[in-house]
């Protein structure tokens, strides 16, 4: 008998939600950490939040283990939560798309990201995650999320461990996030075989205005090729053609470095991209610098559905794989939630229907989640919520209740085909 094919090869479009799960555990002056599962207390209420994924309609989770809770030590292993976790996605049927690098690295591990053994221990603990839950049918990983948001904010804007700045501090970043993603994806194939399935993420960014203003030239030609640069790397694109191989050159690459990426590439079965109408459309002004992100963020521009479609075209036309909507929404009201849900989902389903190869929908997040503003303050967790969720986070009794919108019941609408 036939196989039945895998999800992404079925023809279907296939919608999921996602649960916020960003872990920067590292904390330094005037700094709290970020464990979202522990701000939103899903490590509560795991059990019925998983159960509203399926009550949403939903068949995929894109959902993510905290690493450094996982394996508290080098040596040590904790897989007791995670057991009990990955049992209920069985049970209810749900498949985990699992994101194995959601930007924090365990407290163990000195030096976090530019650390030099970071790129063999993320693949041993991907190995080892795929390895532990390979029977229970579950195939579906995501090696590193948005790893262009991680290099910045990391290696760039010296927001998040290890605090290195500039371009070499992003081009040193870079590497060794790609080079553990390729390590941790040939680990996990050769644990799972032809099973696997592994969606790249990254952040859809595009930049408008100014851009050819004189002072503002080099800089959004660089951008507009660096939001690429992480998968370009890791599927062997990067050569000496590539815009970025001159910028990598000069900040510390050698020809050993471009060489080792493009000897054995990895490839993405689908090609995920995140895309949030109000944030993903940054603009240039002329005569105005920002250096970008939280720390001197760029004005934004509401593109719509328009920058959602080009976005998704050119994630298929550039790597040439079935192309998913990994994370969308809008942080406003219901009324504005579940309309850009049909809009949304109205232009995903318009690229498909111009043939355009797009397998899923996602809307993240499954409920509200908590700004990362809250790691450099000291406001209180209510302060820093965003209404983004098919539920709702309110303070009841001394813990978060998760109060259903119209906007899931809009996703379920669409999930199970208008039924």
């Amino acid at each position: 008998m036939t196989a039945p094919p895998q999800w992404h090869r079925d023809g279907s479009l296939h919608f999921a939600v996602g649960v916020e799960d960003t872990f920067v555990p590292q904390a330094g002056p005037g700094q709290r950490p970020i464990d979202e599962y522990e701000l939103t207390e899903h490590y509560a209420h795991w059990h019925a939040d998983l159960g509203l994924a399926g009550d949403a309609g939903a068949e995929l989770v894109r959902w993510g283990v905290p690493w450094y809770r996982i394996q508290p030590g080098r040596d040590r292993w904790e897989w007791g939560w995670l057991d009990r976790v990955m049992d209920r996605f069985a049970e209810l049927g749900l498949r985990p798309i699992v994101d194995l690098m959601h930007y924090g690295t365990p407290l163990w591990l000195e030096g976090q990201f530019a650390n030099p053994d970071y790129p063999e221990r993320v693949a041993e603990y991907s190995a080892r995650v795929a390895e532990r839950y390979a029977h229970l049918g579950f195939a579906e990983y995501t090696p590193v999320n948005e790893p262009m948001i991680h290099a910045q904010f990391s290696g760039e804007y010296a927001y998040w461990p290890p605090y290195l700045s500039g371009p070499e501090g992003l081009s040193a970043i870079v590497r060794q996030l790609g080079r553990g993603f390729v390590l941790a994806q040939r680990a996990m194939r050769e644990v799972l075989g032809e099973a696997a399935v592994f969606v790249h993420v990254d952040a859809g960014q595009r930049y408008a205005g100014d851009v050819d203003a004189p002072e503002h030239r080099e800089h959004a030609a660089r951008l507009r090729e660096q939001v690429h640069l992480v998968e370009d790397l890791v599927t062997g694109r990067v050569g000496g053609s590539h815009p970025l191989e001159p910028f990598l050159r000069a900040n510390g690459w050698s020809d050993g470095d471009l060489a080792w990426f493009a000897a054995d590439p990895v490839h993405p079965d689908v090609m995920g991209v995140n895309y949030y109408p109000l944030h993903s459309t940054e603009v240039f002004e002329a005569g105005v610098f920002h250096s970008g992100g939280f720390p001197d963020p760029r004005p934004a521009r509401d593109d719509g559905a328009a920058g959602l479609v080009e976005l998704l075209r050119a994630a298929a036309d550039r790597y040439g794989a079935p192309v998913m909507l990994t994370e969308t929404c809008v942080t406003d009201s219901v009324k504005a939630r579940v309309d850009w849900l049909d809009e949304s989902v109205a232009a995903v389903r318009g690229l498909r229907e111009s043939g355009v190869d797009v397998v899923g929908y996602t809307w993240w997040p499954l409920f509200d989640m908590y700004e990362w503003t809250y790691r450099h303050s000291q406001a209180p967790r209510e302060a820093h919520r965003l209404t983004m969720g098919l539920w709702e986070l309110r303070e009841r009794g001394g813990e978060l209740a998760r109060v259903r919108t119209a906007v899931a019941d809009r996703f379920r609408h669409h999930a199970t085909g208008g039924r």
